[in-house]
C-alpha cells in the first residue's frame, strides 16, 4: 500500500506554461490556427504533461500485462485459458500483432506476468506475479483487497523501471483469456450500466455465448456487490490482475510526468480504475482508438476521453496504442519541422 499511496501523492497537474508555449508555437506555423485538429491537441497535451516544448517522446514502450481469470470456468470465452501463456510466449518471440506494430513504430514490447495461471520461463519476461490467476468471480471475489493493491503496485513498478531506462512514452497492453468479462463487470459496477448494454463478443462468441456471458457477469455482480464508489473494491470483486497492473502502470507514468496511450477495452477498464483512484491521472492519458467492444465507448465517455482512431479493432495486446504512436510522432514533427509565417515569408492572419 505504501508504494500506491506514494505514487498517488506524486501525481500533479500539467504544466500550463509549457502547454501555452506549445499552443503559441503551433499558432505561428504556416496554417490556419487549429487547422490540424487533434494533431495540435496531442502536441499541446504532451507539452503540458512533460513540461517541455517540444515534448520528447522518442523512446517508446508498450507495457503488456498478462493474467488469467477464474471466470473462464464458466465458458465465457471462445478460447481456453492456456492461450494466455501461449500468447505471452508469442509476444516474447516477437511473433504477434503487437510486435509487428510496435516494431513499425519504433517501440519496445515489455511483457509482465502479474497473474498467469501457468508459469513461463523466458529471459525477456518480467515476473511480478500476484497469484496464478484470479478466482471465479461468479461465485465469489476475484481476488482479495491485498491482492488488488499488489497488482496495481506491480504495474507501478513496471512503469517506473521502464521510465528509469529512458522511456518517455508508454502504451498499455493486455493478455488474459476472460478479461473482457472482467472489464465489462468493472464498467457495469463503476458506471451503473446494464450488463446487457455493454457486453460484447470478446474473442468471438456466438449469440448464445454472449447471452451466457451476460448471465455470468450479472451473477458476479449480484454475488459480490462491488461498491461503485470504491475502485479497489471493484477491482478486487470482479477485476483481473492484469487490469489492476494496467491501472498501476498509468498511475506510475503520470507520477513521472510521462504520457500514457491507453489501448482498447481492457486497458480502458484499467484506466477507469486508475482515474477513480486519482482523477488527476486523466490529464496524463490519451485514448488510442475506439474498440468494437460495445462497452469501450461507454468507458471512455465516463472519463471524458476521445479516441484518436477508429479502426474496427478488438484485439487488445496494445495494438491500438502502438498504431497511434505514428500520429503522436506526426504531431511532434509538425511542431518541430514546420515553418513559421515569419520563417517562410508568408503573410499571417489579418488583424
Amino acid at each position: 500500500m505504501e508504494l500506491l499511496e506514494r505514487t498517488l501523492g506524486s501525481i500533479g497537474v500539467p504544466d500550463a506554461a509549457s502547454a501555452l508555449a506549445c499552443r503559441r508555437r503551433l499558432d505561428s506555423l504556416t496554417k490556419p490556427q487549429g487547422s490540424l485538429g487533434m494533431l495540435e491537441e496531442i502536441a499541446v497535451k504532451f507539452a503540458g504533461i512533460t513540461g517541455k516544448v517540444p515534448p520528447d517522446v522518442r523512446d517508446k514502450a508498450v507495457l503488456v500485462m498478462a493474467g488469467d481469470h477464474g471466470v473462464t470456468a464458466e465458458g465465457v470465452s471462445a478460447f481456453p485459458s492456456e492461450v494466455t501463456v501461449q500468447m505471452a510466449l508469442n509476444f516474447l518471440r516477437e511473433g504477434a500483432a503487437i510486435n509487428v506494430l510496435a516494431r513499425h513504430a519504433g517501440a519496445r514490447v515489455v511483457v509482465t506476468d502479474v497473474g498467469m495461471a501457468g508459469d513461463l520461463d523466458h529471459p525477456g519476461l518480467r515476473i511480478d506475479k500476484v497469484r496464478n490467476g484470479t478466482s471465479n468471480m461468479s461465485v465469489g471475489p476475484a481476488m482479495t483487497g491485498e491482492e488488488a493493491i499488489a497488482c496495481i503496485e506491480a504495474g507501478i513498478r513496471a512503469a517506473r523501471d521502464e521510465i528509469a531506462r529512458g522511456t518517455r512514452l508508454i502504451g498499455t497492453g493486455d493478455m488474459g483469456i476472460g478479461n473482457t468479462s472482467a472489464s465489462t463487470a468493472i464498467l457495469a459496477a463503476a458506471g451503473g450500466m446494464p450488463v446487457s448494454s455493454v457486453t460484447g463478443r470478446g474473442t468471438g462468441l456466438d449469440d448464445a455465448g454472449v447471452r451466457k456471458k451476460i448471465d455470468v457477469i450479472e451473477r458476479a455482480l449480484l454475488v459480490n456487490r462491488p461498491d461503485p464508489s470504491d475502485p479497489l473494491d471493484i477491482l478486487a470483486k470482479v477485476g483481473g490482475f492484469e487490469i489492476g497492473a494496467i491501472a498501476g502502470s498509468i498511475l506510475g507514468a503520470a507520477a513521472a510526468r510521462v504520457p500514457v496511450v491507453v489501448d482498447g477495452f481492457i486497458s480502458t477498464a484499467g484506466a477507469l480504475i486508475a482515474s477513480r483512484l486519482c482523477p488527476r491521472v486523466l490529464d496524463f492519458m490519451i485514448a488510442s482508438h475506439l474498440s468494437e467492444e460495445p462497452g469501450h465507448r461507454a468507458a471512455l465517455d465516463l472519463m471524458g476521453l476521445e479516441p484518436i482512431l477508429r479502426m474496427k479493432m478488438r484485439l487488445g495486446e496494445g495494438t491500438g496504442a502502438a498504431l497511434s504512436f505514428h500520429l503522436i510522432d506526426a504531431s511532434i514533427r509538425i511542431l518541430t519541422e514546420m515553418a513559421t509565417f515569419e520563417d517562410a515569408g508568408v503573410s499571417g492572419r489579418s488583424s
